[in-house]
């Protein structure tokens, strides 16, 4: 078949132009382009994230272990089978089809048509075939999961009854998984319209495909699948979508001790010591305990808010969340996103994360039960980000209820909850 004056690209008989020509000029522009916006993006996310503090990270075998089951493997995705399955399959379906990517680049970089064909002979058609099935898998479970979304019977997912869904969110879900059917369709009419090569399911739209117009329906739905792969890659680095790259380095920098170990203060034992006479650093007239904003978070509570689907397990097993409460882990995660996006447009906000996004009556509702933890299909903490957030407003703030403020000074002056002596401890057992 001769792309030559129709699209730019040589007979697959001949693997290499002889000339460049005006089609690959615009491609390799396309390329470049789109190439430097989203590095730059990338960029912009990276400077962001390092405004955070830095973590120390030990046994990283480990590490990478939990990142090879949780990220690569899925693992937590099964613990609801068919949406696992399903997840699965667009998963792989995106890893994989890039395979194909990377020839419709070459491609459209070097005027040819098909280059790999060539060299692989019958086998060429043996993984075309297998990426065909691979779309089909990923356009069904997109239309499932459309479907669901739209139905509203999933309450976590439903906007109407969570708050933080509504607007930009629930667009950009149902964006998603319509820019993923329209990529799928765009390759099974690509290869339908090869009139030399017959494929396992694009073969059936052949019949449906004007004889006469296969090589500009092929150039169409060649041009509209790689240019819509490009866009796709720029959109999903202002889209909750972030978590097919942040995802792993999210994983990696995850606790490995249990979920229930709240990490301590140094700084606190430190300035106790000092107190009681005891060695340690100087005293830092400048400490702040707790955090208020994304400068005082750790770089993996950025990652982690990067990294978020939105899917909602974590609110829907919150027990604060499921009695009415404010609290929401999902709305957390999101308003630190948010947080970061906006010290991107501007740096010199005098905005901070608590208060002007998190309240404080969200704090308050959470119970540290680590629920949210636990349904995480990779294991980002939120409730992370809402003890730092808490502890600036208890310890920096002294913004606490009277029954705590009570309990406080108990603990200070009896070394316990409760308003006894010391001495009469057993009086403790009464009460």
């Amino acid at each position: 078949m001769d792309f030559g004056n129709a699209a730019g690209v040589v007979d697959p008989g001949s693997v290499y132009p002889t000339h460049i020509n005006m089609n690959q000029i615009v491609f390799i522009a396309i390329l470049l382009v789109m190439g430097y916006l989203i590095a730059r993006r990338f960029g912009q996310i990276a400077k962001t994230i390092h405004l955070a503090k830095p973590v120390q990270v030990t046994n990283s075998n480990e590490r990478w272990r939990r990142v090879v089951l949780l990220a690569f493997g899925q693992k937590k995705m099964f613990e609801k089978p068919l949406v696992g399955i399903m997840h699965v399959f667009i998963y792989l379906g995106f890893v994989l089809i890039n395979i194909e990517i990377l020839e419709i680049v070459v491609d459209g970089v070097l005027g040819t048509h098909r280059i790999f064909a060539p060299f692989l002979g019958d086998f060429y058609t043996v993984i075309i075939d297998f990426f065909e099935l691979l779309a089909a898998g990923v356009f069904l479970a997109c239309v499932v999961f459309a479907t669901r979304r739209l139905s509203h019977q999933i309450k976590r997912l439903d906007p109407t009854k969570q708050a933080e869904l509504k607007g930009f969110p629930v667009l950009d879900a149902m964006l998603i998984l319509v820019i993923e059917m329209i990529l799928m369709t765009a390759l099974y009419v690509m290869n339908a319209a090869d009139p030399d090569r017959s494929f396992l399911i694009s073969k059936y739209l052949k019949p449906l495909l004007p004889a006469g117009s296969l090589h500009i329906i092929e150039i169409g739905a060649w041009w509209i699948h790689i240019i819509g792969i490009l866009l796709f890659a720029l959109y999903v680095t202002y889209s909750k979508h972030l978590h097919i790259f942040f995802a792993f380095p999210a994983v990696y920098y995850s606790k490995l001790d249990s979920s229930a170990h709240m990490s301590d203060m140094p700084h606190v034992t430190n300035e106790v010591n000092i107190m009681l006479g005891k060695p340690g650093e100087p005293s830092n007239p400048d400490l702040k305990f707790g955090a208020q904003d994304i400068k005082d978070l750790t770089i993996k509570n950025a990652l982690d808010a990067y990294s978020c689907t939105e899917c909602g397990r974590c609110t829907e097993q919150c027990p604060a969340n499921q009695t009415g409460k404010a609290l929401s882990p999902r709305k957390i995660m999101m308003d630190t996103r948010d947080r970061m996006e906006e010290l991107q447009k501007d740096p010199n906000s005098s905005n901070t994360l608590l208060g002007n996004y998190v309240s404080a009556e969200e704090l308050r509702a959470c119970t540290t039960c680590q629920a949210c933890e636990e349904a995480c299909p990779i294991q980002l903490s939120p409730l992370e980000i809402i003890l730092a957030l808490r502890r600036y407003q208890i310890m920096e703030q002294s913004d606490a209820p009277g029954a705590w403020n009570a309990m406080f000074a108990n603990i200070e002056t009896n070394q316990a909850p409760w308003k006894f002596d010391p001495s009469d401890r057993l009086n403790w057992t009464k009460s």
